[in-house]
Order: structure tokens, then sequence, then C-alpha cells
């Protein structure tokens, strides 16, 4: 299934990346750009990577906050925007 139709990315691929490290929705657009056009599937892409283990994941649980959601799309902004 097309994950974003954009640039023809499905839900194999996106799990692909994230297995190899990608664990943000922004690692992700980096590694095959879903979500960097219309932005319609970044909910998508958050939401298969929430499904899965990632090894970044559980490091950052470690001794980190980990933004989920919402908080990482706005964090992501403000830095967008800091830049």
């Amino acid at each position: 299934m097309y994950v974003c139709s954009c640039f023809g990315v499905t839900e194999a691929q996106v799990k692909q990346h994230a297995e190899n490290g990608a664990c943000t929705p922004r690692q992700i657009a980096s590694a095959c750009k879903a979500g960097t056009d219309c932005g319609s599937c970044v909910r998508r892409i958050q939401a298969i990577l929430g499904r899965g283990a990632c090894p970044r994941r559980e490091l950052a649980d470690q001794g980190r906050p980990v933004l989920s959601g919402l908080e990482a799309v706005d964090a992501l902004g403000a830095l967008d925007e800091a830049a």
C-alpha cells in the first residue's frame, strides 16, 4: 500500500528505512522524500514508526524525552524556523 502518493513510497519501503535506522519522519524524508511534498502522509509515517522498534528510540528512552505525534511536528517546525 502506498504511504506517499507524491513520490510512490510504500509502507514496506518506510518500514525498511526504519529498520535501516530512520526513526523519525524527517529521517524517512531524507531517505526517500516521503512527506516532503504535500505532507499528507506524515501522520501515517509517524504511525508506522510508532509501531516498530527503533534502536535510536530505545536509546532515547533511556535518557532523553521522546516527542511523539504533533509535538514532534511542532518541534521540527521550530527547528526549521530557527535555521
